[in-house]
């Protein structure tokens, strides 16, 4: 039978599955939408701009376990969602990402809105094509999503030219897929973790580094199992937390720059470290040649390239974690050592991540009362020092689940993400943390989370300061606020260091805007307003809702490690 290439497009998406698709329209993709127009089985989703579809997008696949789909216009349509595939690229999210595309004759004329996306975007995506024949427009779609989420998933860019998606050709979509030259590997080489049990026999000091391809494998019930029997203490990254439940006796925190003292002294005293599912990047190891350098070093990574990239290891494993892990639960015993497991409780019991005993609304607690409202719920972050509050003082299980930006620390993804996270969500409770600074980059999807009648928490911890570079220039800049003071307007003075009676007014009035966006707003500056405000928020069924916490402008994340330096060498107080 012969088809539009639209219709065709359309058939895809229903034998991959997709039932949601983020889209924005344009000239080179309004067919596309046109074939989608009036379905009920597909729903298309119009966020407010690209960035914000993107990240909506890898919320609703890091949240699902789906593949995510995007589909915009040519030129800024397509490069407004770079921003967004390097985003899922570093933390491993399977997205594709379709592209309208001038007509082919028109390419390389430099006709109005081309750009040459898949150049644009190749060291950014996991993959990237344009559809050069009518043809081949079936086998491409169908190889996007197999490339997406097979072996380390990421985002998949397809470009599609006007003329070959209006063209008529077959209706056939293939049900296989046959990609020479790309082979995801689906074992693991049993030799090696012969080589891990024999490690363990002899280690005195044994620690699991859990990292979010864990999370990516769905493998966090397994790893429990496995912690559970070969009863070895664990650290996570910030990817990787959740996987065990945070209150187990075994699970020691984050470790890295903002990580817990007990964690960080645990990676650097240990003499077997097991990393499953991370790539060891600056942020977790300071510097390198102090990082576990007690320890033989195991790395089990679905992806080869990332296997001593930056650390050196003894024992390579390429594997899925899912299949490592339940590899390794046929194969280990108990390794309990009872006085390494002691020495890393007194390690948490001497500098424990607690709520300080000062005045004010402290951040802390309100994630503290986060922990005890919601039982069921996938919190969201965007990037700043709400993201590490987060991460340090958020419990989690397996009915919590924190989504956030890791490898980019994309600002301005939090909100858009939550969106996507409650569409593929639609019976959870999502919570939104953002910072005053972060939000605004993609405040305009609250357009969205209101026009689909999504009750997302969005709590902005509201400092009046781009916090985290706030942070550093408070510590080792001399307190000199270059660009970081969000009241600063021309009247102000060219030096400051630091809020003061005479500060202009915070602009925008958060509860306002809300308003003005058909959502509500809370505005919280006691302590005892936080169970109020969430309580209100949850009765809110059909819109979102904005709380905004007013926090204290030079409060710190603290403990701290120094780009560069040990992981023992720990700001913990100040």
């Amino acid at each position: 039978m012969q088809i539009k290439g639209t219709e065709l497009f359309v058939k895809a998406l229903k034998c991959e599955g997709v039932d949601t698709l983020f889209g924005y329209p344009g000239s080179y993709d309004m067919d596309i939408l046109d074939s989608l127009y009036m379905r009920n089985d597909i729903e298309v989703i119009l966020p407010r701009h690209e960035q914000g579809l993107i990240h909506a997008a890898d919320g609703y696949a890091r949240s699902t376990g789906k593949t995510g789909v995007c589909l915009v216009t040519s030129g800024p349509g397509a490069t407004n969602l770079i921003t967004g595939i390097a985003t899922a690229n570093y933390d491993s999210v399977p997205l594709v990402c379709f592209t309208g595309q001038v007509p082919s004759n028109l390419i390389g004329n430099d006709a109005f809105q081309e750009v040459d996306i898949i150049g644009i975007t190749r060291p950014i995506s996991k993959y990237g094509i344009i559809v050069r024949h009518r043809k081949d427009l079936g086998r491409i779609i169908k190889e996007a999503f197999y490339i997406a989420a097979s072996g380390r998933p990421g985002p998949v860019v397809v470009d599609l030219p006007k003329d070959i998606m209006i063209a008529i050709g077959d209706d056939l979509y293939p049900d296989k897929v046959s990609i020479r030259g790309y082979r995801p590997n689906t074992s693991v080489h049993t030799g090696q973790l012969k080589k891990v049990i024999e490690l363990l026999k002899t280690s005195r000091r044994p620690l699991l580094l859990i990292g979010g391809g864990v999370h990516r494998s769905d493998a966090g019930t397994q790893l429990t199992k496995l912690v559970n029997q070969m009863k070895v203490p664990v650290v996570t990254t910030i990817m990787g937390k959740g996987t065990v439940d945070t209150g187990h006796p075994l699970y020691i925190g984050n470790l890295g720059m903002h990580g817990l003292y007990g964690a960080n002294m645990a990676v650097n005293h240990c003499d077997l470290l097991i990393s499953i599912g991370t790539r060891f990047n600056d942020r977790i190891t300071g510097k390198l040649d102090t990082f576990a350098s007690h320890a033989k070093i195991v790395h089990i990574d679905i992806d080869p390239a990332s296997i001593s990239k930056n650390i050196k290891v003894d024992v390579p494993i390429v594997s899925d974690a899912k299949t490592a892990i339940e590899s390794l639960l046929e194969m280990t015993e108990s390794y309990e050592q009872k006085e390494w497991i002691y020495k890393i409780n007194c390690w948490k019991a001497e500098q424990p991540l607690s709520i300080p005993e000062k005045e004010g609304l402290l951040p802390q607690e309100i994630i503290r009362h986060i922990n005890t409202l919601f039982d069921d719920a996938i919190i969201v972050t965007d990037v700043g020092q709400h993201q590490m509050w987060a991460a340090g003082h958020l419990h989690l299980d397996n009915r919590k689940k924190l989504l956030t930006s890791g490898g980019l620390g994309t600002m301005g993804f939090g909100l858009p993400a939550a969106i996507g996270a409650r569409l593929g969500n639609p019976n959870k409770q999502v919570i939104c943390i953002c910072g005053d600074g972060g939000v605004q980059m993609n405040i305009q999807e609250l357009a969205t989370a209101s026009a689909y009648e999504l009750p997302i928490i969005i709590c902005i911890f509201n400092n009046s300061y781009l916090g985290m570079v706030r942070q550093w220039q408070q510590l080792f800049y001399d307190k000199r606020y270059a660009s970081t003071c969000i009241r600063k307007n021309r009247n102000c003075p060219l030096q400051c260091k630091g809020p003061g009676p005479h500060c202009p007014e915070y602009s925008p009035d958060f509860i306002r805007l809300a308003e003005s966006y058909g959502a509500f707003g809370i505005r919280v500056n006691h302590a005892n307003g936080i169970r109020k405000a969430f309580g209100q928020a949850m009765s809110n069924h059909k819109a979102p809702t904005i709380i905004e916490f007013i926090i204290d402008s030079e409060e710190l994340v603290l403990p701290m490690v120094k780009g560069g330096q040990s992981l023992e060498d720990m700001i913990l107080d100040c």
